[in-house]
């Protein structure tokens, strides 16, 4: 009998094939900014990197992007304080 255990390569998971760790979201394209406008205003948005979001200061309201895709819906949007 022998052992073969030396003869397979090794194989050790990468990022993508562990479930825990999240993929990186696609990030946002900031030259949408020029062509997108507020859904309730038309006023001018715009970015916070940090929440992700388009902001509406006219209309007080947050628009969230979803895997780098901006979602003007404004059902969606979170209202500003």
């Amino acid at each position: 009998m022998t052992d073969d255990t030396g003869d397979r390569p090794q194989v050790l998971p990468t990022p993508s094939d562990d479930a825990s760790v999240p993929a990186p979201a696609p990030a946002f394209d900031r030259r949408m900014l020029e062509s997108l406008v507020c859904p309730q205003t038309q006023a001018v948005l715009s970015y916070d990197a940090t929440h992700q979001e388009l902001i509406s200061r006219a209309a007080h309201l947050a628009f969230p992007i979803r895997d780098g895709i901006p979602v003007m819906l404004i059902d969606e949007a979170r209202p500003l304080e």
